[in-house]
């Protein structure tokens, strides 16, 4: 994710890295690759027949299941999804057959630990009792692209993806926006609501607040150890761990910073560096 191979270490690669140790947990969470995608729209669907089997989708933001998971690539590479993104093999995706689109899940291999953020964006799969299709990118970061199928437990992230409908559809974000900053501080600044940025809500700062540059967070330690090494050179670096709904996070942030311009020049910076998702925040 970093561009600047030379003075930082991408942050891909460190993903790569961990992924070849069995066992580690990727939580892409932060990244926008799960959660970014264009040309879409938010739908539910009607209930459907495939294979004289009946689907019903629904917004069941409590879903929970344990199945098989397989992935599909270039067969479908450029072609529509359900909802009207370009599917991508390269990118962190799913397919899911009642789920809403796009919604975020969390993906967990049973059989080595890995977890992964996935975007789902399509329908799919209709065969053999699967419950989720990833993107091969998806299937290499969790570990089963070569056997083709694993045994996964696949939970949505309720919040996230209740904010994704309300950027979509233009509702409003209020009622997500306390649990999306839980444990964070005030975000204070952010655009108007885009599918890439759905929980960097805006709120006012007051004159005593100290200003930090979030650059990530992760659910591994050592990835956010690894981040913070890359990011001496803009600050002073500190890792914070945060309580997400029963999760523990670890956020990386640059600062403190006095005053806003400074955290401004800082998060300029750092966006320049790669970390397209790195926010302002204030305490």
């Amino acid at each position: 994710m970093i561009l600047r191979s030379s003075k930082i270490i991408s942050i891909s690669l460190l993903v790569m890295f961990l992924a070849s140790c069995a066992g580690d947990k990727i939580d892409l969470y932060s990244q926008s690759t799960a959660i970014k995608g264009t040309g879409g729209t938010y739908k539910v669907g009607k209930p459907y027949q495939i294979g004289g089997k009946w689907y019903y989708p629904e917004e069941d933001y409590n879903y929970v299941e344990t199945g098989t998971a397989s992935w599909y690539g270039k067969d479908f590479h450029s072609k529509y999804t359900a909802n009207g993104e370009i599917y991508d093999m390269n990118t962190l995706t799913a397919a899911h057959r009642t789920l809403p689109l796009p919604s975020i899940v969390r993906v967990t291999n049973l059989e080595n630990g890995r977890s992964l953020v996935l975007r789902v964006n399509d329908r799919g799969p209709f065969a053999k009792n699967r419950i989720i299709d990833v993107s091969k990118r998806a299937s290499q970061l969790l570990g089963f692209h070569t056997q083709g199928t694993t045994k996964v437990k696949v939970e949505i992230l309720a919040e996230e993806s209740k904010a994704l409908k309300a950027a979509l559809t233009g509702q409003s974000t209020s009622k997500y926006t306390s649990a999306n900053n839980q444990s964070s501080g005030k975000i204070i600044t952010a655009p108007k609501p885009q599918i890439s940025s759905y929980n960097n809500y805006a709120t006012t700062a007051s004159s005593k607040d100290v200003y930090y540059v979030q650059a990530g967070s992760f659910s591994n330690m050592n990835m956010a150890e690894n981040l913070k090494n890359q990011l001496q050179r803009y600050g002073q670096i500190k890792i914070t761990p945060a309580d997400v709904n029963g999760s523990t996070f670890y956020r990386v942030r640059v600062g403190p910073f006095t005053e806003q311009a400074a955290a401004d020049t800082a998060l300029s910076k750092i966006h320049n560096a790669g970390l397209t998702d790195a926010k302002l925040i204030t305490e």
